[in-house]
């Protein structure tokens, strides 16, 4: 049963109140009591910001890329909200986005919001509850969520189905791109880029991006760009910004922005239900079931399908033993 948060907090979160918003998050992220109850207010008032994953390897500049295009999209007029995936630990108020880019930059605008989200050891690089807190953010009114990923693990994938477009950051280092190709990274992409071309080998790994995408088999008939920027001096991020815009309308035009948002919502569904299965599974089960079946399997008293279906059957009867 879900509790409901200090009566005006959400309310003052959506009409654009920093600290309310800030402390709303926090209650969902940390999985307060109150948390449910915000998250259901916001629910109605969300689906209208495009959401943007920026992921790639580590050292890639995608903290500075993404600081760079927040800035461009509020020089459009947009209002942006920045979720940034930190490994280690949460926003505390320092330099945040990369070496170049000084948060004093970012902070001061009124229409961007930066959210800083720990890993919580997750095997990707994504928080457990960064589409929850985008939730909230979109429902505040923000127009741009970009994502910001680690780059590690299983980041990835997990960035390609919390957004409507992803973008993979490259740099020209010799093998990079290569990597890029063994992890998968091909085939989650909208957008590439090679970042810090001014550095040797720009055009080169611009052209092996450009050659593995043409040797993919093609599931949708947008061809993403690869896209040369230099982060550090702002180079390059307006045209990636147009390349996103153009994403944004070819998949409204195809069917494809429903049925991205769709996924995201059959996913989480998913998860919500086998969680609460496997929660009222867990209390019904009489005290010590759970030991006796895995010391039956251990004792090969029983194989791991015969023990789950006697707990399983065990659960709806009333008995698991």
């Amino acid at each position: 049963m879900s509790t409901a948060p200090a009566p005006d907090l959400v309310s003052r979160a959506l009409d654009g109140d920093r600290v309310a918003l800030a402390r709303a998050i926090s209650l969902v992220e940390n999985e307060a009591p109150e948390a449910v109850a915000i998250l259901d207010a916001c629910f109605g008032r969300s689906g209208h910001a495009y959401r943007v994953g920026i992921t790639g390897p580590p050292g890639a500049g995608k903290s500075t890329l993404v600081a760079r295009l927040a800035q461009e999209y509020r020089g459009r007029g947009q209002t942006v909200a920045v979720v940034a995936v930190d490994p280690t630990s949460p926003f505390s108020g320092g330099a945040l986005l990369g070496d170049r880019v000084r948060m004093g930059d970012l902070a001061g605008d009124p229409g961007i919001f930066i959210r800083s989200m720990a890993t919580r050891g997750s095997l990707g690089g994504l928080a457990v509850h960064t589409a929850q807190v985008c939730d909230v953010l979109d429902a505040a009114g923000f127009q741009r969520i970009l994502i910001e990923t680690v780059g590690v693990g299983q980041s990835e994938l997990e960035v390609a189905q919390t957004a409507d477009s992803t973008a993979v950051v490259l740099v020209p280092e010799s093998g990079d791109a290569v990597q890029a190709m063994k992890a998968g990274l091909m085939e989650i992409g909208d957008v590439f880029v090679i970042n810090k071309a001014d550095r040797e080998g720009a055009d080169r790994a611009a052209f092996a991006v450009n050659s593995a995408l043409e040797l993919r088999q093609r599931v949708s008939p947008w061809q993403p760009p690869v896209l040369l920027t230099v982060a550090a001096r702002g180079d390059g991020v307006d045209e990636l910004a147009d390349r996103f815009e153009e994403h944004l309308e070819f998949l409204r035009d195809h069917g494809g922005l429903d049925r991205r948002r769709r996924q995201r919502l059959e996913q989480r569904l998913g998860d919500l239900v086998r969680a609460r299965l496997w929660s009222d599974f867990e209390a019904s089960l009489p005290e010590g079931a759970w030991r006796e079946h895995v010391d039956a399997l251990l004792a090969r008293r029983a194989t791991p399908h015969e023990a789950a279906a006697r707990l399983t059957a065990g659960a709806r009867g009333g008995g698991g033993a």
